[in-house]
């Protein structure tokens, strides 16, 4: 798939909400939108893949796994409906970049602040599982944020799969990275060429509900991010 050709971020999102490139993913998000879940059976699901969210001046990017199905691909906004989105935000308000603690709906109110929010697929996967070429079908819309988002100071991804989609991501946008790819952990920092990478475990409900996932935890990686990003210059 090429880069998509859009010359700002609100044309991309409208390539990304139209793509149907991987037919397992189309066949899974539509038949969960058409079926939903008894607790949102009155909904219109979005159904369709998930744009990223945020300010287009961001000096901070949130790389994510991919939708939930009945999160993103019920609301049409990233972490948005679901528990992994509650806990995300909630430290993203903490640490001052979302303005508020909550993401229930698109039209909700959440804005963001120097920080943009996307996910390495953009189609909810069967189990919470996309493929490798799935990750890589969906590339080339996180390079071009990349390449959109022109401010950015540091990158903060949730797990190990977002880490590795936006490595990948981060080498096709020509940024000079490490010979040897440093091992995913929580708390990890690599600089990629003057951008930071930071490493956080993703707020799903597996990781944060056993503990292996703190409030504190996720503090302190955005903590750090925004000491980094503020190290860079004030924001425009």
């Amino acid at each position: 798939m090429p880069v998509p050709a859009s010359r700002d971020l609100r044309s991309l999102a409208l390539e990304v909400s139209g793509c149907r490139a991987c037919p397992r993913l189309v066949a899974w998000r539509e038949q969960v939108a058409r079926e939903r879940r008894a607790a949102y059976r009155g909904e219109e699901y979005w159904g369709r893949p998930v744009p990223g969210f945020g300010d287009p001046r961001a000096r901070l990017l949130v790389v994510g796994l991919a939708p939930a199905a009945h999160g993103g691909n019920r609301t049409g906004r990233i972490f948005t409906g679901d528990r992994s989105g509650d806990f995300l935000f909630a430290s993203l308000h903490r640490t001052g970049f979302a303005n508020q603690p909550t993401s229930t709906a698109r039209d909700d109110g959440l804005r963001l602040r120097d920080a943009y929010v996307a996910a390495a697929v953009r189609c909810a996967p069967p189990a919470n599982k996309p493929t490798p070429a799935e990750r890589d079908e969906c590339r080339p819309y996180l390079v071009r944020e990349l390449e959109l988002l022109r401010r950015l100071r540091a990158v903060v991804v949730l797990g190990a799969f977002a880490y590795g989609a936006t490595w990948a991501a981060l080498r096709d946008h020509g940024v000079p990275l490490p010979a040897r790819r440093p091992r995913f952990a929580h708390g990890m920092e690599v600089d990629a060429g003057g951008l930071a990478v930071l490493g956080a475990f993703h707020p799903s409900q597996q990781n944060t509900f056993t503990g292996r996932l703190t409030p504190a935890m996720l503090d302190a990686v955005f903590v750090r991010a925004r000491g980094l990003v503020n190290a860079s210059g004030a924001p425009g």
